[in-house]
């Protein structure tokens, strides 16, 4: 059996993996508590936790390591490693609340620890960055396994031979073809991350601030009633892309309108002009990002080209944004 190299005061070692419905996140959790327990003859439990099950809703997944019994079944709130499979996560939930000050987080991303450790508001511990969508792409693959191997790296006592032996057992008897190229992308993950360690400030704890409720019996209106029923105008859906979302070519665009009839979220900015026979007539302006979870319909239904996937950049989204323009209120 392995020794854990560090357990908090119930004996066990704790990792939590922040991420977002499609990314796989649940399925490498189970994985890593089996390459645990399998590979390494340590107990282990795993389980997650998600609301609605479908892409683009975020989700917690849940590993314990102990070398004797394990009979602790609650959320993990204070993780000696947080996995965060969707960098933008940290602009709706606090991906690093409970982290102890020595602890590791390992993030999806093309930044460095730096600016991560900055963008987080992360004190102290080792910030550890990865490209994985960049690698999940080029191995035809997912975020999940590239993950993966970036958390081995950081976590000394996993042995990186029982994840490849989880792998194979995984996938190779429905899918064999994606063995090869899920090892390969858990290589590249084990490989390729890099990581920056800062000290932590004597005495330093780690503190996990228990989210609370925005409507609770002290805080809900009299007699129960929803002041803004089914309001969806304030909605941020940046956080459920996955790496990608469309890119719009005005020039290309002939206003036929079918990514709009094909867009669920109604992200498809419109307005009435004249045709060049002088007739009014919708023209597309734009696609407001702040309501496109990139689930690129519209760029299936495109007859033209001008609507493409591209890999999402800091910053493309705002800048390309065209805002809707509602009316809240009139005289």
């Amino acid at each position: 059996m392995s020794k854990l190299p560090i357990k908090n005061e119930l004996g066990f070692f704790e990792i939590r993996l922040e991420s977002i419905g499609g990314l796989g996140a649940h399925l490498a959790g189970k994985m890593l508590a089996e390459a645990g327990v399998l590979g390494l003859g340590l107990n282990g439990a795993h389980f997650s936790s998600y609301g609605s099950e479908k892409k683009g809703s975020p989700v917690k997944s849940f590993i314990r390591f102990g070398e004797g019994e394990i009979r602790a079944s609650s959320p993990i709130e204070r993780p000696h490693i947080v996995g965060v499979f969707h960098e933008n996560l940290f602009k709706t939930i606090d991906v690093a609340n409970g982290l102890y000050p020595d602890g590791v987080i390992v993030v999806n991303t093309t930044k460095t620890p730096d600016e991560i450790r900055e963008r987080f508001n992360i004190k102290s511990g080792t910030v550890a960055v990865v490209d994985a969508l960049g690698i999940s792409v080029e191995e035809k693959t997912r975020v999940n396994t590239a993950m993966l191997g970036a958390i081995f790296r950081v976590a000394s006592f996993l042995d990186p031979e029982s994840m490849r032996n989880v792998i194979r057992q995984t996938f190779e008897e429905k899918y064999p073809k994606l063995v090869d190229s899920n090892i390969r992308t858990f290589d590249r993950g084990f490989n390729e991350v890099q990581f920056k360690t800062y000290e932590a400030e004597e005495g330093a704890v780690a503190e996990y601030v228990r989210p609370k409720s925005a409507l609770g019996y002290e805080t809900q209106p009299i007699g129960g009633v929803i002041i803004n029923p089914g309001n969806s105008i304030l909605k941020d859906l940046s956080s459920s892309r996955q790496g990608f979302l469309p890119a719009f070519e005005q020039e290309k665009c002939i206003n036929c309108a079918n990514c709009d009839f094909a867009c669920p979220d109604l992200c498809f900015v419109w307005e009435e002009k004249e045709d060049k026979k002088g007739r009014p007539q919708m023209f597309l302006q734009g696609i407001d990002y702040q309501y496109c979870k990139g689930c690129m319909k519209c760029v299936a239904v495109c007859p033209t080209g001008a609507l493409t996937k591209v890999r999402e950049v800091d910053g493309y989204a705002d800048e390309h944004r065209v805002p809707h323009q509602f009316v809240l209120a009139s005289n």
